[in-house]
């Protein structure tokens, strides 16, 4: 996965209530990645960070998207979205070569 994927992958996951353990399990990445992409997408201006206490007093942030944050992730899904339809009809053409070889 490119960074820029795990950061799609982040900015599709976020939600209030989310934590960088649950983000890192779900997403197959150690806490430290994940503590590092969010750092960086909070300098971009695409996420705000919120404190907050949980019952057991133990320290958490809350992370929203802001609107810079929606918008990136709409350009980055669209891209996605391009690289992969790309990549298939390459697999199809190749698909299509191997086929005709064989009859």
């Amino acid at each position: 996965m490119t960074n820029e994927e795990l950061q799609l992958s982040i900015l599709r996951n976020i939600t209030p209530s989310i934590t960088q353990k649950s983000l890192a399990d779900e997403l197959g990445y150690s806490i430290g990645k994940i503590n590092y992409v969010l750092k960086g997408l909070c300098e971009k201006g695409l996420l705000k960070v919120e404190n907050f206490y949980n019952n057991q007093n133990k320290k958490q942030y809350k992370y929203l998207l802001t609107q810079k944050g929606i918008e990136e992730k709409i350009a980055l899904t669209e891209k996605f979205i391009n690289r992969k339809k790309k990549e298939y009809d390459e697999l199809v053409k190749e698909l299509n070569m191997i086929k005709m070889e064989n009859n």
